[in-house]
């Protein structure tokens, strides 16, 4: 105990640094992932011959152990950060366009062709049936790439990154306890905090999202008593003369 707190008062700088790194790498990762997953599950979201040779293309790079993929990419993009985003980027993918698309087109036929008479577009056919119903299986698909990138951005200090993976491995080579308790702790109350940050935006989401339906319907409900007064009118009118 007495070596955790020597440890801790001494180098609480090189810790602060090291969760800064990591939540850099993880940050600067899930932005470019989720935007980039978004826009590949919209573009063949109709297309399952594209969807599968996709899925099977990532799933394929997924299985690659992440050491083996830093050691490839190393010769292209040299050590550092951008060698780390590039790689977790990738994996991500496999997990993400797997749960947008899923969510995506998993609306019933009927409730499209039903949209589709109604006069809907496909973008407010997207805006307001596919993207509201999908996203639960986008969230939950986000939160399995928050802990893979966590865990795998630890790996990243290998190609000089940084992060948490720094303080782990210099721990693993030293037999230094301390250290190696330090990045174990400090990795999983990462994947706590974000996750938990994750579900306050997924509620506030859930709420907007709510509030946009039920204004929707009023709106719906207003226009057809509107036009069932202006048709009653009409009737008069025509019985009158």
């Amino acid at each position: 105990m007495t070596r955790f707190i020597s440890y801790t008062t001494r180098h609480y700088d090189k810790l602060i640094q090291a969760v800064l790194e990591h939540f850099e790498i993880v940050g600067i990762t899930l932005l470019i992932s989720i935007a980039l997953a978004f826009v590949i599950s919209m573009l063949v979201m109709e297309h399952k011959r594209i969807t599968t040779w996709i899925m099977r293309v990532s799933s394929m790079i997924y299985a690659i152990p992440s050491l083996a993929l830093f050691a490839l990419l190393l010769p292209v993009t040299g050590l550092g950060m951008q060698t780390a985003i590039l790689v977790l980027v990738i994996y991500n993918q496999f997990i993400l366009v797997q749960s947008f698309t899923d969510g995506f087109t998993a609306v019933e036929p009927g409730v499209l062709e039903a949209a589709t008479g109604m006069g809907m577009t496909k973008g407010q056919i997207f805006r307001k049936i596919r993207l509201p119903l999908a996203l639960d299986t986008m969230i939950a698909g986000i939160h399995i790439a928050i802990i893979s990138t966590i865990g795998i951005a630890t790996i990243a200090s290998t190609v000089g990154a940084g992060g948490l993976g720094t303080i782990l491995f210099e721990g693993m080579r030293t037999q230094n306890v301390v250290k190696i308790v330090w990045g174990t702790v400090l990795s999983v109350a990462m994947v706590l905090g974000v996750n938990g940050i994750l579900k306050l935006v997924e509620k506030r989401i859930k709420k907007k999202f709510t509030a946009m339906q039920v204004r929707r319907r009023r709106k719906n409900h207003f226009l057809y008593l509107l036009k069932c007064v202006i048709i009653i009118e009409n009737i008069c009118t025509s019985d009158g003369r």
